[in-house]
């Protein structure tokens, strides 16, 4: 080969990337704390926070530490938590009948916070899933072989008035039971609610991703297995046109975020719901998302935080405009510096 050769290029797109300045430059994809949203873990009681074992560096907060925590994310600049309670298995029932207790967990954890960090926005999972001994997200057919969608609506927006008058920003229904987000947000209108929005889980897979979350929040263990099959109301993965059915549909029917769940296996989700709405899009980093980075980093295998950023910023990447993640603080850290 001539000593001198070179390749009679017009255009050579490596110019673009050759130092950090220019690839500041025409960097598409930033992420920034206000992107995330903390989910949050709350328990009864006085005690320390709980360690979850198969999420390491989440906990189950009181409600004095959740307010810190609230405090710690906002100073950070995450603006908004999302909140799941974990109940005393003795509280929990086929019903799901604590979800409507006036001085449930979750009301007592939205007024605690709200009353001390009111500039942080609030959001609350409505789903029976916390607070049901089978660990479904509803309540059951009579021959226990279903998930009832229109009594467990109706209990839906009973829990999403009492969450909305408990001072809430958003409720978030979780459930994929048809027709909810119209239910509820008839039900919030009819209470005077009407400033309480809905950050709806439009598309949520079946997924084998949530068996830590189901740890966290004590579903797994009511029901006595990490894997309740839930495939006849949540998405069947290999799916898409159904998850762009359900997106449109929630959006038809009045909500004002449309998410996906979960998020990194469902990159193409994101992008197709993107391109079908002008709604606001959320995803859902799921907790077996979390887990696997964690577990690969703790063994030697992964750069924790450099592909903690990368996940992230596929996520956004693919349309989302704001993600659930439990990186969010730790994110959130780095980003500062």
């Amino acid at each position: 080969m001539a000593k001198n050769f070179k390749l009679d290029l017009i255009h050579r797109p490596r110019r673009l990337r050759r130092t950090a300045s220019r690839r500041a430059l025409v960097e598409e994809t930033v992420l920034s704390p206000a992107d995330f949203i903390a989910p949050l873990f709350v328990v009864d009681g006085n005690g320390r926070p709980e360690p979850i074992a198969s999420m390491p560096g989440v906990f189950r907060f009181n409600l004095g530490d959740l307010v810190k925590e609230c405090r710690e994310l906002l100073k950070l600049g995450v603006p908004a938590v999302a909140l799941f309670p974990k109940l005393d298995v003795k509280l929990k029932d086929e019903e799901g009948t604590a979800a409507l207790n006036p001085e449930a967990l979750v009301l007592r954890a939205v007024r605690a916070v709200k009353k001390a960090v009111p500039e942080i926005t609030v959001i609350t999972d409505v789903a029976l899933d916390p607070y049901t001994t089978h660990g479904h997200d509803g309540v059951l057919t009579p021959d226990k072989t279903d998930v009832d969608n229109d009594r467990t609506v109706e209990i839906l927006c009973e829990m999403a008035v009492m969450q909305a008058e408990a001072g809430v920003d958003f409720v978030a229904p979780s459930d994929m039971m048809d027709g909810r987000v119209n239910a509820i947000r008839r039900a919030l209108d009819a209470s005077g609610r009407t400033d309480t929005a809905v950050l709806a889980y439009s598309a949520k897979f079946a997924s084998a991703y949530y068996g830590p979350f189901r740890d966290a929040v004590g579903s797994a263990s009511a029901a006595g297995t990490h894997h309740i099959d839930k495939r006849t109301y949540q998405l069947n993965p290999a799916n898409r046109r159904e998850a762009l059915i359900e997106a449109c549909l929630d959006e038809q029917e009045g909500a004002d975020i449309i998410m996906v769940k979960p998020a990194g296996p469902y990159l193409d989700i994101i992008r197709e719901v993107r391109n079908a709405t002008n709604k606001p899009v959320a995803a859902y980093q799921v907790s077996g998302e979390y887990a696997q980075i964690c577990a690969a980093a703790r063994l030697g295998w992964l750069d924790l935080a450099k592909c903690r950023r990368e996940s992230l910023l596929a996520i956004k990447r693919a349309g989302a405009d704001m993600i659930l993640t439990y990186f969010a603080k730790d994110q959130a850290k780095e980003l500062a510096k």
